[in-house]
């Protein structure tokens, strides 16, 4: 038997509780993990609070990353007693989850965790520091350097936004932060952030095509009105890497910004993205992030206070990263 935080269908939303469940109804898969710890990132709130269309079935064990130990294996290099790590592939979504004691899922998915990094560090990084690095890389791919100036950060207190500066700032880039909390102003400073602006400069529809140039670079985790912005007031030659849509998944913007100004939108997916492109991520964290950073940026939850976090990152009123103990 192991717990698990269980959501099943309920009248216009999801119904979470916290269960005791026969291993015999873990999904399918090739590897079996003892998991120690998940961890709360928006889509989590969006499947927890909501459930659909980021639920594709029920029941379902939420939680779209976890990171444990594998207690059984068929899957060639996946061995008994190795420390991996899943973000993505639709755990959480269409197949069981980080909510739980126990998952198992294909051994395609797991990457195995650096040594430097314990199980509850992996989820404080989780899919939102996964994918922070992954708009670091993207920006890296086309060619951007701290010499190039100002890098925008939007959402800067969520998951996303703290890690991106924490890494960012580390090497050597002058960050400007964006959100809409002032009284997290200490909190960016701390990470990293040389400036921070009011997340409503951004937010806004804007009747131009073109801003005042203000930045050189962007990493966007909101999209919508605000990743529109922030492209239009990306300097020449700039790259924007967008990887999130806290504010929504439309894009109001013109072509104006791509044809006079050259800029670069580069998408950043962190769910299907190929198995050496996690590897990369993952050793990079490893050494590249600071983890007293990281531990600054943390706070750890037990399976019956998901719930309520899930709701609360819905409304923005999370910090940082939040690590969920299953055993808690």
């Amino acid at each position: 038997m192991f717990r698990a935080l269980v959501l099943e269908e309920g009248d216009g939303q999801p119904v979470a509780s916290v269960k005791d469940l026969d291993e015999s109804t873990l999904p399918e898969g090739s590897v079996t993990v003892d998991v120690a710890h998940s961890t709360v990132n928006y889509k989590d709130g969006l499947a927890v609070v909501r459930g659909k269309p980021v639920v594709r079935g029920f029941p379902m064990v939420p939680g779209i990353d976890f990171a444990g130990t594998v207690s059984a294996s068929s899957y060639d290099g996946i061995a008994v007693g190795q420390r991996v790590v899943l973000n993505g592939f639709g755990v959480g979504e269409g197949h069981w989850g980080g909510y739980a004691q126990r998952a198992r899922v294909p051994g395609e998915w797991l990457v195995e965790l650096p040594e430097n990094l314990d199980t509850a560090q992996a989820m404080a990084i989780g899919t939102a520091g996964y994918t922070a690095m992954l708009c670091v890389m993207a920006l890296e791919r086309n060619g951007v350097t701290p010499a190039d100036g100002d890098v925008l950060v939007t959402g800067a207190a969520g998951g996303v936004g703290s890690v991106a500066i924490a890494l960012l700032a580390d090497r050597g880039y002058r960050v400007v932060a964006s959100t809409g909390r002032a009284s997290e102003a200490p909190y960016l400073t701390a990470l990293g952030a040389s400036s921070i602006i009011d997340r409503s400069e951004l937010s806004e529809p804007s009747k131009r095509p073109l801003g005042a140039e203000r930045w050189a670079h962007a990493i966007d985790a909101v999209g919508s009105a605000t990743l529109a912005n922030v492209i239009a007031s990306t300097r020449y030659g700039g790259v924007v890497a967008a990887c999130g849509l806290a504010q929504g998944g439309d894009l109001p913007t013109s072509v104006y910004p791509f044809i006079l100004r050259g800029v670069t939108l580069a998408g950043v997916d962190s769910v299907m993205a190929p198995l050496a492109l996690r590897r990369e991520a993952w050793a990079r964290l490893s050494r590249e992030l600071d983890l007293s950073k990281l531990a600054s940026m943390t706070t750890t939850i037990g399976l019956g206070d998901v719930a309520s976090t899930c709701a609360a990152i819905l409304e923005g009123q999370v910090r940082g990263r939040v690590v969920v103990d299953v055993n808690a």
